[in-house]
């Protein structure tokens, strides 16, 4: 039961999330109406793949929604190549392919796809998504197929000015990178603004109000065929939630979630991380061995962005590939309503 400290004004809801599951179909996917007064912003496409040696490619495409509002990404491309130490940006190659602002679209049967527009400046894409699979094409630099892994997530905030929908939708997937094998996981995104909203940009409820501690999605892959999958965040008042699946299709999810982060000695990025789901179900971040994007520090997004594991306090499977890209933030605090500083 939440108690209030003090009582807040009419149609503020102390940052109370509604989370729940949902039905994955192309036909969602492809539509852009909105939802609770909010403006269907654009789709984001992003997540970790890797190598059998160990390295590892992130990569992000925005598909800007017909009157969603810029943020600076376009599309990104990262890379442990470029140091050797961790996910850098690779400006060289990400400046070879089509930085569409707003895609073709399409629904074709029960399969939504996105691509580049036939004058855009570089290499072309597409990418396909259904309630069952999915596929990406960067021409000259990636093509990856997969599908769905359980079903979809996603979480409501309402505010008095301001509100966000985010709809999450997560595939299994495995290709060719850069001329290399790889395997990992990519989050398809669905977010809901206020108009001429933009996620951690403009009229952004939580970053622009600097509320979250922590906000991760993970999935994780494991050698007997089993998975993990799901989406947490932590913040202050009453911020936060928890959407977890399976493979057995089995769906939880509470607004009963505690966390902690401890941040890397003058650094942004964690050095770990724990959320305690429900009293008594924890859970811990791993951080990878190249974990930091360090690009998108004093840059945009303008938190810590970061990859690794997030592993359930127990589980002694063996995992093959994962998802864990995600962010804390210093500057915001450290657990509920435990305010943090800059460096």
């Amino acid at each position: 039961m939440i108690e209030y400290d003090t009582i807040p004004e009419r149609g503020n809801f102390s940052y109370q999330t509604l989370a729940g599951p949902h039905k994955v179909t192309g036909k969602a996917l492809n539509n852009t109406r909105g939802f609770f007064g909010l403006t269907y912003s654009k789709t984001s496409v992003f997540g970790c793949l890797y190598t059998d040696d160990e390295e590892t490619f992130a990569t992000v495409r925005s598909l800007l929604g017909p009157d969603g509002t810029p943020n600076p990404v376009t599309f990104l491309f990262l890379s442990t190549l470029i140091d050797g130490e961790n996910i850098r940006i690779d400006k060289e190659t990400a400046a070879k392919q089509a930085m569409t602002l707003r895609p073709v679209t399409a629904l074709n049967g029960d399969t939504a796809s996105w691509q580049s527009q036939p004058d855009d400046q570089g290499n072309p894409w597409k990418i396909e998504a259904s309630g069952k699979a999915f596929s990406w094409k960067e021409e000259g630099l990636f093509d990856l197929s997969g599908k769905l892994l359980g079903n979809g997530m996603q979480w409501y905030l309402p505010g008095v000015e301001w509100g966000t929908f985010y709809v999450s939708q997560v595939y299994n997937v495995a290709g060719v990178c850069q001329g290399r094998p790889v395997k990992g996981c990519l989050a398809v995104d669905q977010i809901y603004m206020a108009e001429g909203g933009a996620i951690h940009h403009k009229k952004d409820l939580i970053v622009n109000n600097n509320m979250h501690v922590l906000w991760w999605t993970f999935a994780n892959i494991y050698k007997d065929g089993s998975y993990d999958l799901g989406s947490i965040m932590v913040g202050h008042d009453n911020l936060g939630y928890a959407i977890l699946t399976d493979e057995s299709g089995k769906v939880r999810s509470t607004t009963n979630i505690e966390g902690e982060v401890v941040h890397k000695p003058g650094s942004y990025f964690a050095e770990s991380a724990k959320v305690i789901i429900d009293g008594n179900e924890e859970w811990v971040f791993y951080p990878d061995k190249k974990d930091e994007m360090t690009d998108f520090v004093g840059g945009f997004p303008i938190t810590a962005q970061q990859c690794g594991q997030w592993r359930r306090v127990g589980d002694t499977r063996e995992l093959d590939h994962w998802l864990g890209w995600g962010e804390s933030d210093r500057r915001n605090g450290t657990a509920r309503n435990v305010k943090g500083s800059d460096l």
